[in-house]
């Protein structure tokens, strides 16, 4: 059963102006009208963005690829999936019946 998004926002400690936006996100392609494929290309950027700028900031003397690498080890599938399990963000997800057959 798909929950609603504002326990999701309490869990985020961010609260959607838009919660609309939310929605889109968590909508997986396969589900009929907005989907998540465009703002899923500029999270991307922005968490790309965020680490990067953190990493910076906590570590002024690695050098570059130093730095390329440790941001790839936090934005990488994995890392995000656990992120993702921890929260519990499975049953907000939209998926349409073809991914509902296959398991998502």
């Amino acid at each position: 059963m798909l929950q609603p998004v504002k326990p999701l926002m309490t869990k985020l400690g961010y609260q959607f102006r838009q919660a609309e936006l939310l929605e889109q996100a968590l909508t997986h392609r396969s589900c009929k009208g907005k989907h998540n494929e465009r703002l899923e290309f500029l999270g991307d950027a922005v968490l790309g963005l965020i680490i990067a700028q953190m990493l910076f900031d906590q570590f002024p003397q690695t050098r570059e690829g130093d730095l390329t690498r440790m941001r790839s080890a936090l934005v990488k599938g994995v890392t995000l999936a656990e992120i993702a399990q921890e929260l519990a963000i499975a049953q907000y997800l939209r998926l349409g019946p073809g991914e509902l057959k296959s398991g998502g």
